[in-house]
C-alpha cells in the first residue's frame, strides 16, 4: 500500500474517530482512500442523504495530511508497523468485523494471524485465585496447543495476569492498548510490555500522542474480542469491560467461555451470569477449553505436568515441588526426611518458592503447591 493511500485513511480515522463501521463502509462504496480524497469536495453529491454529516467532516481532509506524516514519519523512526485493512499481515479474524479499523499500528514479533488466537480477559480486581487460573490455563495451554496467541489488554488484574502468565508459560502474547504507542499505560506495567515485545507485542488502532480516555478502552475492547478464535473471561463482577468484550464476542460469532465462581463470589459474579445466560460456555481448565474448541492436540502428561508446570527451577526446587505435588501439604519435618535436606537449606528454598507464588503455607505449618 503506497503512503498516500496510509495517510488518507489515518486522516478519516482521525475525523470520523469512533465511527470505524463507517470508515469500512465508505472505502467500500469509493474502492480506496486515495478516491476519497480525491473526491472530498464532492462528497454530498455521491452519498446519501444520510451520510452528509460524514461528507462535510471529510471535506477537510488537507488540514489533516501534516498530523498524519508527522505519523508517518514517527512509525519509521521507531519500527512500528502499520497494518492496513486488505492487507496480507492484517489480523484476519479481526477483518471479518464490519467495524474493524482501517489501520492498526503493531510493535512486536508475534503473529497476529496465528493458528490459534485466545483473548483472556477480566477484572481489574482480581484475586490470587484469577491469577492462579490465568497461570495454569497458559501453562497448559502451552503443552496442548504451544501455537497459541494469548490476546488481552494490558490493564490491571486479570489482564496483566494473562500476559505475564503467558511469558512464564512461553507463549506468545500481545496488549491490544487504548492509546498511542508512544507510552505504556499504566507505566507500572512497562517491563511486562517490554518483555513481550519479544515474541509477541503491542497493537494499537491510535496515533501517538493519543491518551487514554475511557471511551477508548470500550474501543479497545472490540478488537480484542474480534481478532481471536475465543474469550475466555476468567473473573468479572457483575459490571466491567470484560462483560463487554464478551458481548461483543457474542455478537462476531466468536465462542465466550468463563471460569465460574461460588454464588457469594464477587468477583466472579458477572462469569456466572455469562454462563447462566448461555452467553458463555463453563471451564474449568485449559483442556475442557481445548476440547470444546475441538483443536487437536498432545494430551497433558501428568509425569511432565508435574515438573514442568513451574519453569526456571532449581533441581533442589524440582525436587520440592515434586514432593509436594499431589499432597494436602507437608510438614518442614517430613520435607526434610522426604528429600535429605539441610533444615536451614529447606526453608531457605521454602521461603523462595513462596515469594514467586509456586507454593503456599497452610495451618500447622504445612507447604503445599499452590493450585
Amino acid at each position: 500500500m503506497t503512503d498516500q493511500e496510509l495517510l488518507y485513511r489515518m486522516a478519516i480515522a482521525r475525523l470520523l474517530p469512533l465511527e470505524a463501521e463507517k470508515h469500512v463502509s465508505l472505502l467500500r462504496e469509493l474502492g480506496s482512500a486515495t478516491a476519497v480524497y480525491e473526491q472530498r469536495h464532492h462528497l454530498r453529491d455521491i452519498l446519501s442523504h444520510s451520510a452528509w454529516r460524514v461528507a462535510d467532516a471529510l471535506a477537510s481532509m488537507d488540514s489533516m495530511l501534516p498530523r498524519c506524516e508527522e505519523e508517518l514519519a514517527y512509525t519509521s523512526a521507531h519500527k512500528i508497523r502499520i497494518l492496513a485493512l486488505g492487507d496480507a499481515d492484517y489480523p484476519a479474524r479481526l477483518a471479518e468485523a464490519d467495524d474493524a479499523p482501517l489501520l492498526l499500528y503493531y510493535l512486536g514479533k508475534g503473529n497476529l494471524n496465528a493458528t490459534h488466537i485466545v483473548s483472556v480477559v477480566g477484572t481489574r480486581r482480581c484475586t490470587e485465585r484469577g491469577r492462579e487460573l490465568c497461570a495454569h490455563f497458559a501453562a497448559d495451554l502451552q503443552r496442548m496447543a504451544p501455537d497459541t496467541l494469548i490476546v488481552s489488554g494490558l490493564a490491571y488484574g486479570i489482564d496483566i495476569a494473562a500476559h505475564r502468565a503467558a511469558l512464564a508459560a512461553g507463549l506468545p502474547t500481545v496488549g491490544v492498548l487504548a492509546h498511542g504507542l508512544d507510552q505504556v499505560y499504566p507505566r507500572m506495567h512497562r517491563d511486562t510490555a517490554i518483555e513481550m515485545l519479544r515474541t509477541g507485542g503491542l497493537l494499537t488502532e491510535y496515533m501517538s500522542h493519543t491518551t487514554p480516555e475511557k471511551v477508548n478502552f470500550v474501543q479497545r475492547n472490540r478488537i480484542v474480542a474480534a481478532m481471536s478464535d475465543a474469550v475466555v473471561v476468567v473473573e468479572s463482577a457483575a459490571r466491567g469491560g470484560s462483560l463487554i468484550t464478551a458481548e461483543l464476542a457474542f455478537g462476531y460469532s466468536r465462542d465466550v467461555f468463563a471460569f465460574p465462581g461460588r454464588p457469594s463470589d464477587a468477583a466472579s459474579a458477572g462469569c456466572n451470569t455469562l454462563i447462566r445466560s448461555t452467553k458463555a460456555t463453563l471451564i474449568q481448565s485449559a483442556a475442557d477449553f481445548v476440547e470444546s474448541m475441538g483443536w487437536e492436540v498432545q494430551p497433558l502428561c501428568a509425569e511432565s505436568q508435574q515438573t514442568d508446570l513451574f519453569p526456571n527451577l532449581t533441581p533442589d526446587e524440582r525436587a520440592i515441588v515434586s514432593a509436594l505435588h499431589g499432597t494436602d501439604g507437608l510438614s518442614l519435618t517430613q520435607l526434610c526426611e522426604t528429600l535429605a535436606l539441610p533444615v536451614a537449606s529447606l526453608m531457605s528454598l521454602l521461603s523462595a518458592l513462596e515469594m514467586r507464588g509456586i507454593i503456599s503455607t497452610l495451618p500447622g505449618n504445612r507447604f503445599c503447591v499452590k493450585r
